[in-house]
């Protein structure tokens, strides 16, 4: 008798500046053909892996039937290195994604990422094909010259809230009006940063905005 993957798995791997800490979340069923990297927050500012958003950009993804992989950037947790300007922790999420593609071979990549993850995330998906591009809240503002003109060809969803005390909404609408094809930007009214009451709001927007996975 087999059985299937465990639904979630301590993973480390191998990453440009050594081990990276991560977790693996695999729905159960049939899986989707695809495999989600999700990126964390600010690692200077508390950010790890178990944030509660990401969590719940692992569990839309789980509902999706989507394998979900989060990790630690360089510096935080277990994984070796140190704080990169957002350019080393670029080179983890592709490193990162580069081991989702093997893990589950022929399936689709999907890059999604919170706050600073949500630069990350942005910048991955320019480097590395991509089907598709989650964003929430992504500080646009601060990391301007991290993000540059950066516009991801894929299908690319991005949630932000209308209250949010650290990244400005109106930044992010004017600064996604400027990218080339333009996100699909969904504005929550009175929702803040943190999502503080309204993480089922951002699974259902996530799930009910996305592009199915297998559509073509």
């Amino acid at each position: 008798m087999t059985t299937g993957p465990p639904p979630r798995e301590a993973l480390t791997l191998d990453g440009p500046a050594g081990r990276i800490e991560a977790l693996l979340d695999t729905p159960p069923g049939t899986l989707a053909p695809a495999v989600g990297v999700v990126c964390h927050p600010h690692p200077q500012h508390q950010g790890t892996m178990l944030n509660k958003v990401v969590h719940t950009l692992c569990r839309a993804l789980g509902d999706l039937g989507i394998p979900a992989v989060r990790f630690n950037f360089r510096g935080v947790g277990a994984s070796e290195g140190a704080y990169a300007d957002g350019i080393g922790e670029t080179g983890d999420a592709l490193a990162v994604a580069a081991w989702a593609r093997q893990r589950f071979p022929g399936a689709d990549l999907w890059l999604a990422g919170f706050s600073f993850g949500a630069a990350v995330a942005i910048r991955a998906a320019v480097a590395t094909p991509c089907r598709q591009l989650i964003s929430v809240a992504p500080p646009v503002a601060r990391m301007a010259s991290l993000l540059g003109d950066a516009s991801p060809s894929c299908p690319w969803l991005l949630v932000q809230g209308t209250a949010d005390e650290v990244v400005p909404a109106a930044d992010v609408e004017a600064w996604a009006q400027g990218r080339s094809p333009p996100p699909d930007l969904v504005l929550l009214p009175d929702v803040d940063h943190f999502f503080h009451g309204r993480l089922t709001l951002l699974r259902d927007t996530i799930i009910g905005r996305v592009v199915r996975p297998g559509a073509r």
